[in-house]
């Protein structure tokens, strides 16, 4: 099946303007792929020819991508789009090029060799260090060579953008790179009307507690069920997300006795209501790179007690103000039972200063400005 393009005809005057282009492998419902999108439907169109590549097909999308053009490419893995891409490459000529998900930034990065008058930009997401402490497959050796080629790839990329400090600094840990090459961009508050405050006040006594991630064991909800084993206090505990660590989340809830407390739902494209509904966001993650369901959780006025962790937690939450850093279990639970009263403007505000949409996109229009003159 060939690639399908769709193409919005809008008429910006005759200045030519510099082509940027980004790439993802699906528009299913992730951080990455709802981040990128966003971006490259809000950009200026009066300073960029913008089209997003999506590998993927169509009628997966979970997101609105209607006022943008989009290239889809009907592949059902990366590696099957590499011909359909380089045709792309050739015919349109891009002069910037914006990844994101690992293996297709190695992907991008190996057809940089190639093309070297276009920009190419990996979207780092992963603090890599902590992250590889958690994969399930690290340790089978045909996984040497292709961690070979992944780190061969990442390094040939042009530009690296990091959405955090520590993920910057893991990321030359990791690798040998040019740090007058990476850039630190957070990711935007995408809610169209995120500076409205819209918590619910909870007028009963049962604490009402939220979570959102995959079900890996990473993103830590093992450890927030420990905790909440613990708690006296009443409450219900909603969970949002799916993965392969359903069975021992559930296991640990009947373990624990909680299944009364616990509300789980798989999927929603409602997540503002929900956090709106709650009293609290509870983060157990090991490493994150930049949260965006904490940040989202804040913008609404729902504050938050996450665990110290690597990655952008912590550029997010000030303490006593939108919620709680942790180091511990105990911490975490003498935190819960605190009957703090908080003030939703103030949380939502707290965020929206540093990751307003006009802020984040404007740091983006800077850096391809920036790339563009190298």
């Amino acid at each position: 099946m060939g690639f399908k393009i769709r193409t919005t005809f809008r008429y910006y005057g005759t200045a030519m303007k510099n082509k940027v282009y980004f790439i993802i492998p699906t528009l299913f419902a992730g951080g990455a792929e709802r981040i990128i999108s966003f971006v490259a439907e809000n950009l200026n169109i009066e300073k960029f020819d913008v089209k997003l590549i999506v590998i993927g097909f169509e009628k997966d999308s979970k997101y609105d991508v209607s006022n943008i053009n989009v290239i889809f490419l009907n592949k059902s893995r990366v590696l099957f789009a590499l011909f359909s891409i380089i045709k792309i490459l050739i015919q349109e000529r891009p002069d910037i090029i914006v990844s994101s998900i690992s293996h297709l930034n190695t992907m991008m990065g190996l057809l940089s060799i190639f093309f070297r008058k276009t920009k190419f930009v990996g979207r780092h997401s992963t603090i890599s260090k902590v992250a590889s402490n958690y994969r399930t497959n690290k340790t089978k050796p045909w996984l040497k060579f292709f961690t070979f080629l992944f780190d061969y790839g990442t390094k040939k990329l042009d530009y690296i953008i990091c959405q955090s400090s520590d993920m910057k600094n893991d990321f030359l840990e990791c690798y040998e790179y040019n740090p007058d090459h990476i850039w630190i961009i957070r990711n935007p508050i995408t809610k169209e009307e995120s500076h409205k405050t819209i918590k619910e006040e909870n007028n009963n006594q049962v604490k009402k507690l939220i979570t959102i991630g995959r079900f890996r064991k990473i993103k830590g909800q093992l450890r927030l069920l420990d905790v909440l084993g613990r708690l006296k206090i009443p409450f219900e505990f909603t969970i949002i997300g799916e993965g392969e660590y359903k069975d021992k989340i559930f296991n640990k809830i009947k373990e624990l006795k909680l299944e009364d407390k616990i509300k789980h739902i798989k999927h929603t494209n409602n997540v503002y209501e929900h956090l709106a509904k709650h009293d609290m966001f509870l983060q157990g993650s090991y490493s994150e790179g930049f949260p965006n369901t904490l940040l989202e959780s804040c913008v609404v006025g729902t504050p938050v007690i996450a665990f110290n962790a690597p990655g952008g937690t912590k550029e997010i939450v000030e303490n006593g103000i939108n919620g709680y850093i942790v180091n511990s279990e105990d911490e975490f639970l003498e935190k819960l039972n605190e009957n703090k009263k908080w003030d939703p403007k103030i949380v939502s505000q707290s965020v929206y200063k540093k990751f307003s949409k006009e802020k984040i996109l404007d740091e983006f229009e800077q850096f391809f400005f920036h790339i563009l003159k190298k």
